[in-house]
């Protein structure tokens, strides 16, 4: 294998994604991963936005050598990528990195199966490539956050898309210096803009990060050129893209000494709607639980929160289930309401006449007091006052599924299950998970074989 000179920060995560030797901790968190995404991505494949790119791709789509997951479909690599990125990301179900700050299995997993089925790729090989696009974008996120967030930018397309491609590259086996192409054209094809957050652009954002991935190493893999100066370069990405720093080379050095996907770990979504509404919705299911009171009781519910979330929750009063996953106000209200919130909470709640009544007594506002020394969109202060007069105040830092109170075992399997049979029979969910549960002994066509096939009901 040829060893390049360290002439740039990139030729060193091109080193690092050629070779690197993956933890078995990282590849357990790894499988967790794969199989946490799988689930969401059969869910969302049934979503508007998933039906519409695969009409697409079924028109222009090429030589079927990859699957679209739950579909029977399928379409070139590229395209398998996109559909199933989108898929992934259709119910913002998928986990979360919030040092990222970037949803990174949709793009991760959606390239990394395409390029497995190209090369006809075992179980343990995805896994591996999955962490070191993992590793790669907790690198670039540190470096660039979170300003590049606060800026605009949708890092789970910008930062993923060079995940994305790092995850092909190692998966096609190139050598260090065609990783450093695949990744310094991949970052040309980098973007993505929370303005489109609560349309269907959203979870399009996610797969065009897997299919540039794809095309990023593609296009290596041919000879074609491209700057190692693409990241860390006078007008390269960092400075394009309104990096917080530019010092890239401190957390390059980093990579394979230290494990962002062991140490940090990942935020499991618990909850179909953006994560920075988890400690909120948390906090209101536990206090509706132990005060006993109903939406009729509240007069106000006032949600703290750090200077960022309000650049992410821009849907004061949605009008649809996706603005909606983007609204403080009613991710809380349906909190109150239900005591649960969950995937039809969004398909059919968004008009619920006592969740809409209950909107206009939700506040939420920046407070500097919140998010010191935490993660951004992490800390909430929630504060219930009540018609008795009384008045209930939690402040939280995370929710359920974060790293630091992990769901278990039998949380991601119940979660896995009840999102496949959305797509597949019972028989068919149950049987992938099987397989997903020992994907490091499996090979990756095989899974795509079981997931491949909606249910009779699924159209």
């Amino acid at each position: 294998m040829k060893t390049l000179e360290p002439s740039s920060a990139l030729v060193r995560c091109g080193e690092f994604v050629a070779s690197a030797h993956v933890l078995p901790a990282a590849r357990n968190a790894a499988r967790n991963a794969v199989l946490d995404t799988v689930g969401v991505t059969l869910a969302g494949s049934i979503a508007p936005a998933a039906r519409l790119v695969r009409e697409v791709a079924r028109s222009e789509g090429g030589a079927a050598r990859c699957g679209v997951l739950g579909t029977g479909e399928r379409t070139g690599a590229g395209w398998a990528a996109l559909a199933n990125g989108t898929a992934a990301h259709a119910l913002d179900f998928d986990d979360m990195c919030f040092v990222s700050m970037a949803h990174p299995s949709a793009p991760l997993v959606a390239a990394g199966l395409a390029a497995a089925e190209l090369v006809d790729a075992s179980g343990e090989a995805l896994l591996d490539a999955y962490c070191v696009g993992f590793e790669l974008e907790a690198a670039l996120g540190r470096v660039m956050n979170p300003t590049h967030y606060e800026r605009g930018w949708h890092a789970t397309s910008s930062i993923g898309t060079l995940g994305a491609a790092a995850v092909v590259a190692r998966l096609l086996g190139q050598d260090p210096a065609t990783t450093v192409r695949s990744l310094a054209i991949a970052a040309s094809g980098a973007c993505g803009l929370k303005e489109s957050f609560g349309t269907m652009v959203k979870p399009l954002q996610g797969g065009l990060a897997g299919r540039h991935g794809v095309l990023a190493a593609q296009l290596a893999a041919t000879g074609f050129t491209a700057t190692e100066l693409a990241v860390e370069g006078a007008q390269g990405l960092l400075v394009a893209m309104q990096s917080r720093g530019d010092d890239f080379s401190s957390e390059v050095r980093a990579l394979g000494q230290q494990w962002e996907i062991v140490d940090g770990g990942i935020t499991v979504k618990l909850y179909p709607c953006c994560a920075a509404t988890h400690p909120t919705i948390d906090t209101l299911i536990d206090l509706r639980a132990e005060h006993g009171f109903g939406p009729e009781d509240v007069e106000e519910i006032e949600v703290a929160v750090d200077s960022v979330t309000p650049t992410v929750l821009i849907h004061d009063r949605p009008s649809t289930g996706l603005e909606g996953k983007f609204s403080m106000h009613f991710c809380a209200a349906a909190a109150v309401v239900h005591g649960r919130v969950g995937i039809e909470t969004f398909e059919s709640g968004v008009d619920d006449p006592t969740v809409r009544a209950l909107l206009p007594r939700v506040v939420m506002r920046a407070d500097p007091e919140v998010g010191i020394d935490q993660p951004t969109l992490t800390e909430a202060v929630v504060t219930v006052r009540l018609k008795d007069g009384r008045t209930l105040e939690r402040r939280v830092r995370g929710a359920r599924g974060y790293p630091m109170n992990p769901p278990t075992r039998d949380d991601l399997e119940q979660k896995f299950l009840s999102c496949a049979r959305r797509a597949l029979s019972a028989e068919a969910a149950d049987d992938a998970l099987a397989w997903l549960r020992d994907l490091d002994q499996r090979p990756i066509a095989g899974l795509v074989e079981l997931v491949g096939q909606p249910a009779a009901a699924v159209v």
